[in-house]
């Protein structure tokens, strides 16, 4: 079919997507075909031993990226400046909505 300038509809430009190109081969079906599930061991399902936990929190505190004192402080004033700006946020809304009563209640 043709629109009316007597060219091609507007296709798809996706790799998958261009005219004669289909989206799965078999080559490539079973790669990308996950396996099937298999039956979890009860053993690795509830995890090691009280005495391994230590063990594993050395292991993965050892993988933690700790941030530099500069930019602990940096996070840190952030942290206050953003706190000091809800403070005042809060303050102000409370003030207000105070003023607000005292107008309507207070003849």
């Amino acid at each position: 079919m043709t629109n009316p300038n007597g060219q091609n509809p507007s296709q798809p430009t996706g790799k998958r997507q261009l005219r004669g190109v289909s989206a799965v081969s078999t080559d490539t079906y079973e790669e990308k075909h996950a396996p099937a599930k298999q039956e979890p061991n009860p053993e690795e399902e509830r995890g090691g031993s009280v005495g391994q936990f230590p063990g594993e929190v050395v292991s993965e505190m050892k993988k933690v990226i700790w941030p530099t004192g500069s930019q602990m402080l940096n996070y840190t004033l952030i942290v206050f400046a953003f706190m000091i700006v809800m403070t005042l946020l809060v303050w102000g809304t409370d003030q207000l909505a105070a003023w607000l009563i005292r107008w309507i209640l207070v003849p």
